[in-house]
Protein backbone atom coordinates (compact mmCIF):
# COMPACT_ATOMS: atom_id res chain seq x y z
CA UNK A 1 0.00 0.00 0.00
CA UNK A 2 1.67 3.43 -0.32
CA UNK A 3 2.60 6.22 1.53
CA UNK A 4 -0.35 8.66 2.33
CA UNK A 5 0.46 12.02 0.98
CA UNK A 6 0.47 14.71 4.11
CA UNK A 7 -2.47 16.54 4.73
CA UNK A 8 -1.03 19.65 3.71
CA UNK A 9 -0.07 18.36 -0.03
CA UNK A 10 -3.36 17.48 -0.27
CA UNK A 11 -5.05 20.48 0.94
CA UNK A 12 -2.79 22.25 -1.99
CA UNK A 13 -3.24 19.80 -4.77
CA UNK A 14 -7.27 20.55 -4.61
CA UNK A 15 -6.77 24.18 -3.94
CA UNK A 16 -5.18 24.46 -6.88
CA UNK A 17 -7.13 22.05 -8.60
CA UNK A 18 -10.22 24.26 -7.67
CA UNK A 19 -8.62 27.65 -9.02
CA UNK A 20 -7.43 26.34 -12.19
CA UNK A 21 -7.93 28.33 -15.10
CA UNK A 22 -10.15 27.36 -18.19
CA UNK A 23 -8.84 24.67 -20.35
CA UNK A 24 -6.38 23.25 -17.39
CA UNK A 25 -8.14 19.69 -16.67
CA UNK A 26 -7.91 17.99 -13.14
CA UNK A 27 -5.90 15.45 -15.37
CA UNK A 28 -3.46 18.03 -16.09
CA UNK A 29 -2.66 18.86 -12.18
CA UNK A 30 -2.77 15.41 -11.04
CA UNK A 31 0.15 14.48 -13.58
CA UNK A 32 2.08 17.73 -12.28
CA UNK A 33 1.70 16.80 -8.64
CA UNK A 34 2.64 13.40 -9.52
CA UNK A 35 -0.45 11.66 -8.31
CA UNK A 36 -2.87 9.59 -9.95
CA UNK A 37 -6.03 11.40 -11.39
CA UNK A 38 -8.78 9.60 -9.44
CA UNK A 39 -6.86 10.07 -6.48
CA UNK A 40 -7.34 13.88 -7.29
CA UNK A 41 -10.82 13.56 -8.19
CA UNK A 42 -11.45 10.99 -4.54
CA UNK A 43 -10.08 13.95 -2.52
CA UNK A 44 -11.98 16.84 -4.54
CA UNK A 45 -15.25 14.84 -3.56
CA UNK A 46 -13.59 14.24 -0.15
CA UNK A 47 -13.13 18.21 0.40
CA UNK A 48 -16.67 18.88 -0.88
CA UNK A 49 -18.39 16.75 1.69
CA UNK A 50 -15.67 17.76 4.09
CA UNK A 51 -17.02 21.57 3.25
CA UNK A 52 -20.37 20.52 3.41
CA UNK A 53 -21.21 21.41 0.01
CA UNK A 54 -21.97 17.34 -1.09
CA UNK A 55 -23.79 14.58 1.58
CA UNK A 56 -21.99 12.40 2.61
CA UNK A 57 -19.32 11.52 5.86
CA UNK A 58 -16.03 13.08 6.48
CA UNK A 59 -13.35 10.49 6.92
CA UNK A 60 -13.53 11.19 10.98
CA UNK A 61 -17.17 10.54 10.98
CA UNK A 62 -16.32 7.83 9.37
CA UNK A 63 -13.90 6.61 11.53
CA UNK A 64 -16.35 6.87 14.93
CA UNK A 65 -18.88 5.09 12.84
CA UNK A 66 -16.83 1.68 12.26
CA UNK A 67 -15.86 2.21 15.86
CA UNK A 68 -19.42 2.58 17.26
CA UNK A 69 -20.48 -0.39 15.34
CA UNK A 70 -17.40 -2.49 16.15
CA UNK A 71 -18.97 -1.59 20.10
CA UNK A 72 -22.61 -2.56 19.14
CA UNK A 73 -21.14 -6.02 17.67
CA UNK A 74 -19.56 -6.76 20.82
CA UNK A 75 -21.99 -5.10 22.59
CA UNK A 76 -24.70 -7.72 20.88
CA UNK A 77 -22.01 -11.01 21.48
CA UNK A 78 -21.70 -10.08 25.42
CA UNK A 79 -25.99 -9.71 25.48
CA UNK A 80 -25.69 -13.79 23.55
CA UNK A 81 -23.90 -14.74 25.87
CA UNK A 82 -25.40 -13.57 29.32
CA UNK A 83 -28.71 -14.74 27.27
CA UNK A 84 -27.50 -18.54 26.67
CA UNK A 85 -26.03 -18.16 30.31
CA UNK A 86 -29.13 -17.45 32.14
CA UNK A 87 -30.56 -20.32 29.98
CA UNK A 88 -28.50 -22.75 30.85
CA UNK A 89 -28.13 -21.78 34.10
CA UNK A 90 -32.33 -21.55 35.24
CA UNK A 91 -32.75 -25.02 33.71
CA UNK A 92 -30.03 -26.44 36.11
CA UNK A 93 -31.66 -25.46 39.09
CA UNK A 94 -35.44 -27.34 38.15
CA UNK A 95 -35.78 -30.66 39.95
CA UNK A 96 -35.58 -33.20 37.00
CA UNK A 97 -37.22 -36.71 36.51
CA UNK A 98 -36.18 -38.83 39.13
CA UNK A 99 -34.51 -36.46 41.28
CA UNK A 100 -33.30 -37.02 44.78
CA UNK A 101 -33.39 -33.68 45.96
CA UNK A 102 -35.84 -32.82 48.30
Amino acid sequence: MPKPYPREFRDDVVRVARDREAGVTVEQIAKDFGVHPMTLFKWLRQADVVAGATPGTSSSESAELREARKRIRLLEQENEVLRRAAAYLSQAHLPGKGSTRS
